[in-house]
């Protein structure tokens, strides 16, 4: 497919009339765009991303499940190695402070409501970067700068921070039958998420709790517990070993256990010694 001709697009949003809206302007101000996937929440947008590798997603910050920010990180997470990763174009409603992680990066954005001159000038933008993709192949390899921009806006929040808790969380109430147990955080090797619960394994026994990653993970030590994995946690001081194999992906290995836990290219910085 000729990139410069015929390019593709993903639209990733929750709310139809506005992903409608989208489409009937992207129709006009750039016919030549397909829009290969229409996705309603972030895994799906995830999902078709993988599946029709387009070259320029259109990702809504507020979807259910999933944020556009979070749904771009697994994208990246689990973009072939020798694909293009897609342009990234934001849609957002926040304020002009919050806009300024998106001028910082090498991403683009959109305001609602949409404004077809903003607009205009964005699919201009993904023109011209398009053009250079094809002049440059190397352009739209998924570089440690992309990696390091998504960390950058994830880190932001783009939304109103969670109030932070007075002291990091200590004991885990975990059911057993019809009994409460009190497992001590730091005997956890690593927090896995799963669907709506987390694995919590120690090195001796394996529990879920009902919470997700997501909402646990504010609530441990940063300093102790690193993410390496959208769905993974660790305990830092039980990382026995880090191990980078042919292809040059992290695995760990952890002490009092015998399962290999894979790191994501979004979470390699954490072991630049290797």
């Amino acid at each position: 497919m000729n990139t410069a001709s015929h390019p593709t697009a993903l639209i990733a949003e929750d709310e139809q009339l506005l992903a409608e809206h989208l489409r009937a302007e992207l129709r006009q101000l750039w016919p030549e765009l397909e829009i290969v996937a229409m996705a309603s929440h972030g895994q799906a947008a995830v999902d078709a991303a993988l599946a029709k590798q387009p070259q320029i997603c259109f990702l809504d910050i507020r979807m259910p499940g999933m944020s556009g920010l979070e749904a771009a990180r697994a994208m990246a997470e689990d973009w072939p190695d020798d694909r293009p990763f897609p342009l990234l174009v934001f849609v957002t409603a926040y304020d002009q402070y919050a806009l300024q992680a998106f001028e910082q990066a090498a991403v683009d954005y959109v305001l609602k409501p949409l404004q077809r001159e903003r607009l205009a000038q964005s699919c201009e933008r993904l023109r011209q970067q398009l053009a250079l993709r094809h002049r440059e192949p190397a352009a739209a390899a998924l570089s440690a700068d992309t990696l390091s921009q998504l960390r950058q806006l994830l880190g932001t929040g783009q939304a109103a921070p969670a109030a932070a808790p007075a002291a990091p969380l200590r004991l885990l109430q975990v059911s057993v039958g019809t009994a409460i147990q009190m497992v001590p955080v730091g005997e956890v090797l690593y927090f896995e998420a799963a669907d709506k619960y987390v694995r919590v394994i120690t090195a001796s026994k394996e529990h879920l709790i009902r919470i997700s990653l997501r909402e646990l993970l504010p609530q441990l030590d940063a300093q102790l517990f690193w993410q390496v994995h959208r769905g993974t946690v660790v305990r830092a001081d039980a990382i026995e070993r880090a191990v980078r194999d042919e292809a040059g992906k992290l695995s760990l290995q952890l002490r009092g256990c015998t399962d290999r836990l894979g790191v994501s290219r979004m979470y390699a910085h954490l072991f630049k010694a290797l």
